[in-house]
């Protein structure tokens, strides 16, 4: 089954499910906040709801490159089915919790099993796609992320079906399940698996330094150029997450019972559209230029830039889900073009290391434009922030121009 064309994008079709329930699991605790604190009495403080935010971001940012380091060393497979029951596993214990310190050690031990599914799941799709589909199948497998994050926000509308503890159960229940499935249905690329024996053999009984992908990566300018373009656009991206409900409301003078919805939407769906879009361009254009990649990737970020300036300083409806519709758009073509793109300057025995860093910066990324937004909130000048994020966005477009110059589409 594994040498048939159709399996590729079986593994494709396994991981979206997976990625689904990867946001979907994340998300679930802000839309069941106000359903929590009925029965958990320190979620009634901002500051104590905060912190089961940021526990599950630090341990997450952290573990991301110590990830990437495992899966470049161990199966990708079993590292994904692994991840994957552990968090459906924390999540189905969070319907148990009755204290505040329950959910938190539980938020922690959810950080380091998420980790693990991202630089796995991308270094398993670039091998099972290499050339023509690549940029394609890593967008289809993003939109998997978007449509999680989308499905979490039910877990609201559950908890007042049934209760919280009752949508924690389901959720949980349903990951383990397909985390069994997985078992039986997913594949290694046996190319990978002989070029890390032939690897191995070459180099004698002596295997390589856990840290030896970390100096390997740091040594190449290369990288730090790619980790500085992946990091710029995180800055707006968690920007968009966070506080783009609370920017709807304040340009639009609407309660956020309507900015909430309108500003999800609106991302959620152009950003699909983008990382399939993006997908497919990238993969034709890299057939008649090798920097197809990175035009495609600096299309996406260069239409950020108008849409950040239009949100920031925009007070019609037009203008600002104009904005929003251009950003995410963008940012799908982004998005959609990461890992192609560190494919053509990265081995595929360090890919996994490599966008575990990456990861990790823009996690640590965005909590610093999320506290740094806050601030400026609270002054009146959300608006004038999203507008200065274009600038960073801006250098990181003329860096990506100006340096990154692939020899192939696919460093073996």
């Amino acid at each position: 089954m594994e040498n048939k064309k159709l399996y590729p994008w079986v593994v494709v079709g396994l991981l979206w499910v997976v990625a689904l329930l990867n946001y979907m699991d994340r998300q679930m605790l802000s839309t069941m906040q106000e359903a929590m604190k009925a029965d958990i009495a320190e979620l009634n403080k901002a500051e104590a709801f905060g912190a089961l935010m940021a526990i599950f971001l630090w341990i997450y940012g952290f573990m991301s490159p110590v990830a990437g380091m495992i899966a470049d060393r161990c199966s990708r497979k079993w590292l994904v089915v692994g991840s994957l029951f552990v968090w459906s596993g924390v999540t189905y214990l969070m319907g148990y919790a009755d204290t505040f310190h329950e959910l938190y050690w539980l938020r922690a031990v959810m950080g380091v099993s998420e980790a693990l599914y991202i630089p796995s799941a991308l270094s398993l799709i670039a091998d099972w796609h290499q050339g023509k589909s690549r940029s394609l199948a890593v967008g289809v497998h993003m939109t998997g992320l978007y449509v999680g994050q989308a499905v979490g926000g039910f877990g609201a509308t559950v908890a007042a079906m049934f209760s919280w503890h009752s949508a924690f159960h389901w959720f949980g229940i349903i990951g383990i399940a397909y985390s069994l499935i997985l078992m039986l249905a997913l594949r290694e690329n046996p190319q990978h698996a002989s070029e890390n024996m032939k690897s191995s053999a070459t180099m004698g009984e002596k295997k390589p330094s856990v840290f030896s992908g970390l100096t390997m990566l740091f040594s190449t300018w290369a990288f730090w150029i790619i980790l500085f373009y992946f990091a710029a656009p995180s800055l707006p991206g968690w920007a968009t997450k966070n506080w783009l409900p609370t920017l709807f409301a304040e340009n639009l003078g609407i309660p956020m019972s309507e900015a909430g919805p309108i500003s999800t939407i609106t991302i959620a769906v152009s950003s699909f559209i983008g990382v399939l879009g993006g997908g497919v361009l990238s993969d034709r254009w890299v057939q008649r230029n090798i920097r197809g990649r990175i035009y495609t990737g600096a299309i996406g970020l260069g239409m950020t830039i108008p849409a950040l300036l239009l949100l920031g300083f925009g007070h019609s409806l037009v203008a600002v889900v104009g904005a929003g519709l251009l950003f995410g758009v963008g940012y799908g073509i982004f998005d959609a073009n990461n890992m192609p793109i560190l494919c053509q300057f990265v081995s595929a025995k360090h890919r996994a290391t490599a966008y575990g860093v990456m990861n990790m910066t823009g996690v640590f990324a965005g909590a610093a434009v999320t506290e740094l937004l806050g601030r400026w909130t609270d002054g009146g000048n959300l608006g004038l922030g999203f507008a200065m994020l274009s600038i960073v966005v801006l250098v990181a477009l003329g860096l990506q121009l100006y340096f990154l110059r692939p020899k192939t589409d696919n460093v073996e």
